[in-house]
C-alpha cells in the first residue's frame, strides 16, 4: 500500500461492529449448503421481489466524516426567530435540568413504573406534575400526561362522550380558534368513533342539547382571552361537558378553566422547559373534576402506605385496557411523555409560583411592547385582550 492509499485507509471499525467477516459468511454459507449469498437469496425470495442490480449508493464515510458533511450541509441553514406560536414557544431549559434530566440515562431510559419500592423519585415527580397542572388549571384531578395537547382533546371528547347524560345528541362541538393541529386530531379520532363534529365560531356557537360537549382555546389560537361565561352557563344549564385548551403560563395570571365552570382542561406542558423539538416530543395534560376520576384516561400517581406505614408514592388508578378489561377501560392510548412531563414538573419547582408569575408577567409586557409599537406604525390588532400572540388585521 502508497502513501496516499495508507492516508486515506481511515480505520471506522465497521468492518469489526458491522456484520460478518468474509470468513464468517463463507463458514455459514457452507454450513446451510450455498455457494454465495446470491445463491441463499434466489432460495429464499421469491423472484417478484428480487433486485437485478446493486443499489448505488456512495462509499460509507467513517462516523466523524460523516458528522463534519453534515455540520457543512447544516450551515447552509438560515436560522430566523419562530413567530408561528399555536401552542408551541419556545424556552430556557435551565441546564441543571438539561443535564440532570434530560441528558441523564436514569431518568430517560426509564419504563413504566409497575414496582414503586425502586421508582419513588420518578413518582415523586409526577406527582409534582400532577399537582402543578391541578393547581393551574382550579381542577382537583391530573394525570400523569398524555401524548401532546390534541390527544388529550380527543381524549376529553370520548370521556364527555362516556359521562354526560344519555339522553343528549351525539354531536361534539369545536371552537373555530382552536389550534388548527389539535381540531384535526379531535375530528380523525371522532370520524374513527363514529362522533359527529361540528367546528363553529365561537361567538355563533348555538348550544342545546343536540350536542354533548364542547370545546373551547382559552387564549385561542389567535392570541384571544375570551369570555365564555354565557357560553358556559348555558351548556351546564343543558348537561354539556366543557373542555378548555389552555396554556399553563397563561394560567399564572388569567382565572382558572375550573373557577370558570370548565369540566375538563387539556393543553401541553411544553413551555415549561421543554425545547420545541421541531413539533414533540412534548407531555400532553388532562385534569378533571374528582367525580370523573375513574373516568380520566392514563395513569394517576396517588399517595400511599408502605409495608411499614410510611407514606409512599404508587400508581393508584390505571384505566388502561392493558390492566382491566377491555369493555371497562377509559382508553387504549396508553402513551405519556413521562421525561418531558417530569422536565415541567422540575421546571415548575426550580422558579416557583413566584418565578412563574415573573416569566409570565415579562412575556406580557414583551407582547405589550410589541402590540404598542405595531400600533405607531399604523396596524390594526384582533383583540385587545391577549397574553403572549396577537394577530395583526
Amino acid at each position: 500500500m502508497g502513501m496516499w492509499e495508507k492516508a486515506n485507509n481511515i480505520q471506522n471499525f465497521s468492518s469489526r461492529h458491522i456484520g460478518p467477516t468474509d470468513h464468517d459468511i463463507q463458514a455459514m454459507l457452507k454450513t446451510l449448503g450455498y455457494a454465495s449469498l446470491d445463491e441463499l437469496t434466489k432460495t429464499a425470495l421469491p423472484n417478484a421481489i428480487q433486485t437485478k442490480s446493486s443499489l448505488d449508493l456512495p462509499k460509507a464515510l467513517p462516523e466523524h466524516e460523516a458528522l463534519a458533511e453534515l455540520r457543512r450541509i447544516m450551515g447552509k441553514n438560515q436560522i430566523f426567530k419562530t413567530f408561528i406560536g399555536m401552542g408551541y414557544y419556545d424556552t430556557i431549559t435551565p441546564s441543571v435540568i438539561q443535564r440532570n434530566v434530560l441528558e441523564n440515562p436514569a431518568w430517560y431510559t426509564q419504563y413504566t413504573p409497575y414496582q414503586p419500592e425502586i421508582a419513588q423519585g420518578r413518582l415523586e415527580a409526577l406527582i409534582n406534575f400532577q399537582t402543578m397542572v391541578s393547581d393551574l388549571t382550579g381542577l382537583p384531578i391530573s394525570n400523569a400526561s398524555l401524548l401532546d395537547e390534541g390527544t388529550a382533546a380527543a381524549e376529553a371528547m370520548t370521556m364527555s362522550r362516556d359521562i354526560c347524560d344519555s339522553e343528549l345528541g351525539a354531536t361534539y362541538l369545536i371552537a373555530s380558534d382552536c389550534h388548527p393541529q389539535t381540531i384535526e386530531v379531535v375530528r380523525t379520532r371522532a370520524e374513527a368513533l363514529g362522533i359527529p363534529t361540528k367546528v363553529v365560531d365561537p361567538k355563533e356557537m348555538k348550544i342545546s342539547k343536540d350536542s354533548f360537549g364542547v370545546l373551547l382555546q382559552y387564549p385561542n389560537t389567535f392570541g384571544s382571552i375570551e369570555d365564555y361565561a354565557a357560553l358556559i352557563t348555558k351548556a351546564k344549564a343543558d348537561g354539556l361537558i366543557v373542555t378548555f385548551a389552555t396554556d399553563l403560563l397563561a394560567l399564572t395570571l388569567l382565572k382558572s378553566p375550573g373557577e370558570m365552570g370548565a369540566d375538563i382542561a387539556v393543553g401541553t406542558s411544553q413551555r415549561f422547559g421543554v425545547p420545541l423539538g421541531y413539533g414533540g416530543p412534548h407531555a400532553g395534560f388532562f385534569s378533571t373534576k374528582d367525580e370523573f376520576k375513574r373516568r380520566i384516561p392514563g395513569r394517576l400517581v396517588g399517595v400511599s402506605k408502605d409495608a411499614h406505614g410510611a407514606s409512599a408514592y404508587r400508581l393508584s388508578l390505571q384505566t388502561r385496557e392493558q390492566h382491566i378489561r377491555r369493555d371497562k377501560a377509559t382508553s387504549n392510548i396508553c402513551t405519556a411523555q413521562v421525561l418531558l412531563a417530569i422536565m415541567a414538573s422540575m421546571y415548575a419547582v426550580y422558579h416557583g409560583p413566584k418565578g412563574l408569575k415573573v416569566i409570565a408577567e415579562r412575556t406580557l409586557a414583551m407582547t405589550n411592547i410589541l402590540a404598542t409599537g405595531l400600533k405607531k406604525l399604523g396596524y390594526k390588532i384582533q383583540s385587545e385582550n391577549y397574553f403572549d400572540t396577537i394577530t395583526v388585521l
